[in-house]
Formats: C-alpha cells, sequence, structure tokens
C-alpha cells in the first residue's frame, strides 16, 4: 500500500517564502552587486584611513584625503597613458593582418582576421551613441559604488556598536571577528593583486623598450591585465609580443619570448611571494578555477570579483561551518 505523504501548511509557506527571497535577491542582484564592489574598495581603501588616523587626523578628513588621492592617481594615469594607448592599439590593429602575412600565416586566416578588424572599425560610428548612453550609465554605477564604499567606511568606527544592537555579546563579538578577517582578505588580495599587476606591467614595458618592440603600451598594459589569471594569463600575454618580435627579425621574436619567460619566473619567485606574503594565500588552482566560473556565470563582472566571493565563502566556511564541527567533536 502505497505512503500518503502530508505537506503541512507551515513547510508550504516557508518553501513559498524561500522562493520568492530566492526571487528577490535576483531581482536586486545589480544593487548586491555594487554594495560588494563597495565593501571591497573599502577593504583596500581602510588600511590607508587608519593609518592616517594614527597621525591625529580625525577619520572623516582622513576618508577626504584618501579619496582625493585616488581620483587624482586614477585622473593623472588616464591623462598620461589613454592617447599613446588609442593610437598604439589601432596602429596594432591595423597592422595586425600585415604581421601575420609576414610570418607566412594562411591567407585564409589573414582575410579573416582583416575582415574582422575591418567589421568591428566600421561600426564604431553606429556604435557611438551607444557608448555614450553605456559610458553615461557606467559613471552613475561607479559614482554610486564609490558613494557606498564612502558611508562604508564612515560607519567603520560605530560598526561594532550596530552589531551590539541586533545581537548578543558573544555573536556580535564572533559577527565582528568575521568582518574583520573578511575585510582584511579582501584589503590584502586586492592590493597584493594590483601590486602584481603594475610590477609585471611596467617590467614588460621596460624590457619592450629596450628590446625597440613597437606597441609597448599596449601588449604592456595586456600583461599586467592578464596577470589576474594565474599561469594560463603571462602565456596569453606572452603570444602577441613574439608575434610582433618576430616580425622584427627572428632574434627578436626569441628576446620576447625570452623577456616574456624571464618576467614569469621573476614573478612566481620574487613578486608573488613577496607580496602575497602577507595577504590571503589562495592556491593558483582555486583562483583558476573561480575566474573560469565567474566568466561562464558574469562574463568580464564575474571574472573581476569570483576571487573576492571565493575568499568570502572560505571565512565564512571557516569562522561558522568549521568552527562548529569542532565544537561537536
Amino acid at each position: 500500500m502505497p505512503r500518503k505523504i502530508e505537506i503541512s501548511h507551515r513547510t508550504i509557506i516557508f518553501t513559498v517564502l524561500f522562493l520568492g527571497l530566492l526571487w528577490f535577491l535576483y531581482f536586486i542582484r545589480d544593487i548586491i552587486l555594487q554594495i560588494f564592489v563597495a565593501l571591497l574598495i573599502m577593504s583596500v581603501l581602510n588600511p590607508l584611513v587608519t593609518k592616517l588616523q594614527k597621525f591625529r587626523v580625525p577619520r572623516v578628513i582622513s576618508i577626504v584625503i584618501v579619496y582625493v588621492a585616488v581620483f587624482v592617481v586614477l585622473g593623472i594615469s588616464i591623462a598620461v597613458i589613454a592617447s599613446p594607448l588609442v593610437n598604439q592599439t589601432s596602429n596594432f590593429a591595423n597592422s595586425l593582418p600585415k604581421y601575420l602575412e609576414d610570418l607566412n600565416i594562411p591567407v585564409v586566416i589573414i582575410d579573416e582576421v582583416t575582415r574582422e578588424v575591418a567589421s568591428q572599425i566600421g561600426m564604431l560610428p553606429s556604435q557611438v551613441v551607444k557608448v555614450g548612453v553605456s559610458l553615461f550609465s557606467n559613471v552613475i554605477t561607479v559614482f554610486t559604488v564609490f558613494i557606498f564604499a564612502l558611508y562604508f567606511l564612515l560607519a567603520q568606527e560605530s560598526r561594532n556598536k550596530q552589531v551590539e544592537m541586533f545581537f548578543n555579546k558573544n555573536h556580535s563579538q564572533r559577527i565582528v571577528k568575521t568582518i574583520d578577517l573578511l575585510e582584511g582578505k579582501l584589503g590584502g588580495w586586492a592590493r597584493g593583486q594590483f601590486v602584481l599587476m603594475l610590477m609585471v606591467g611596467v617590467s614588460t614595458y621596460v624590457g619592450l623598450l629596450i628590446l625597440g618592440i613597437p606597441f609597448a603600451l599596449p601588449l604592456a598594459l595586456l600583461s599586467g591585465i592578464l596577470e589576474i589569471v594565474p599561469t594560463i594569463g603571462p602565456i596569453i600575454a606572452a603570444i602577441p609580443v613574439i608575434i610582433v618580435g618576430l616580425v622584427i627579425s627572428p632574434l627578436t621574436g626569441l628576446a620576447a619570448g625570452a623577456l616574456a619567460f624571464l618576467i614569469q619566473q621573476i614573478e612566481f619567485y620574487v613578486f608573488v611571494p613577496k607580496v602575497m606574503e602577507k595577504s590571503t594565500g589562495t592556491s593558483p588552482i582555486t583562483t583558476l578555477l573561480a575566474l573560469i566560473i565567474g566568466v561562464r556565470v558574469a562574463g568580464i563582472v564575474g571574472a573581476l570579483l569570483s576571487v573576492p566571493i571565493v575568499l568570502a565563502v572560505q571565512v565564512f566556511i571557516q569562522e561558522f561551518l568549521l568552527e562548529k564541527d569542532e565544537g561537536k567533536k
């Protein structure tokens, strides 16, 4: 005789509410993403604010100084590299078919590359309006994220009291400890990753200038950006460098490959151990898997946020699940 399965009203209500919560979180996913990025920025900037406070600078003024310094550095960096970057990137895109032809690449591939480059250039006028709207929307989003980060920085001093308002003393101390650990890991990873990208980019740029390889700025920028992808990133970044070097001469191509290999070895044995010594210690395999899944789920944004999300999950498991299991033992 088949068993009769009874579902209580509480189970139905709980299921409906749970599904409704999931739908609501998906509906406001953009806002959640902005808040998460703001928390990441706050984790990066908070140590600088704290250091200024040690010199008896009020926290509000310290935050203003850090914000102004960040925007000044970003503005100067963009102003310095924007024009040569655009020019060199455009010249490289236009010269790429000729480079492939000089390397005796099959005509079919050359024609396909040329057609793709031409189509992308031809689409530029029709995309002006869309780019303008997108740029305006992105500016508003970036502004919103920095406003969120500003409020998070301002709320740091009263954070412990706010947590104690909702939880008892023991739970509030544990939550504050978890938040501090998460901020330390996120901030350490972000600062360390930025330093690594800067080191690799600058090293590549100087090496390309010494070798006399053209398009040094976009190639170095590509190397710096792809540094965020362990193992595979430097290999992908080395391919266009070697192609440009081979067009000049086989010896220059060999030197370009040697430069990429040398920078990768210095990065692996010198840069990473020194920079990440006090950082998160996340393994390259974990980072690579997180990046692949992040790209699959949310594209570039997913790639940028995949590692911070993994760090947050690791902290949560370490502080709540593992400690709870140890307590039962």
